[in-house]
């Protein structure tokens, strides 16, 4: 399973799921510094655009190295970027995955991040051969928790204060998918 991740792409109807690369700077900056993208997030907003030179330059390395397929969100219509989804701390010998996602506030409601983690999903279970794919969702953020639901995801469990960000402590919602689950029934 430890593979480059670096060549993935993945297509939808509406999206192209690609690597962040230079020159999506000033989306990625715009969507992280954004304080109701960051509500719920584990780390706190973005202040300066360097962090998206970081960003890119990290995630370059994560990939070309199997550690994790972190892949942005390209509408097609206008190749913005508008958002991130990630299979992180994949573990080969559990056939395991966190997934991660982050999606512009302009482009909410609009069905894009059901939409890309359908592939992403799709793509770990099939060609990862995952058997299991895990989700930390504050609880306080009943927008993702529905999103994952919608994707066939089961509530598993709460961590109480498991996360301190810019002093506030918050909960986790731990949600699992099973590929015995997998595709969602609609």
């Amino acid at each position: 399973m430890t593979t480059p991740f670096e060549k993935v792409e993945l297509r939808t109807e509406r999206l192209l799921l690609r690597p962040a690369r230079p020159g999506d700077e000033p989306d990625l900056f715009a969507m992280f510094s954004d304080p109701a993208v960051m509500r719920y997030w584990s780390s706190t907003a973005w202040t300066g655009i360097e962090q998206a030179h970081e960003y890119i330059a990290r995630d370059s390395k994560v990939l070309a190295a199997g550690e994790s397929l972190c892949l942005g969100i390209e509408r097609m219509e206008d190749s913005r970027l508008i958002g991130t989804c990630t299979l992180f701390r994949i573990s080969e010998q559990c056939r395991r995955a966190e997934v991660g996602y982050a999606l512009g506030s302009g482009a909410w409601g609009r069905g894009y991040m059901h939409e890309a983690l359908l592939a992403l999903l799709e793509y770990g279970f099939s060609e990862l051969g995952l058997n299991r794919i895990e989700a930390d969702i504050d609880p306080r953020n009943e927008g993702s928790a529905r999103s994952v639901e919608r994707l066939g995801f089961k509530k598993e469990g709460h961590l109480r204060e498991r996360w301190i960000v810019n002093g506030e402590v918050s909960d986790s919602a731990m949600y699992g998918l099973l590929r015995s689950e997998w595709p969602p029934r609609k």
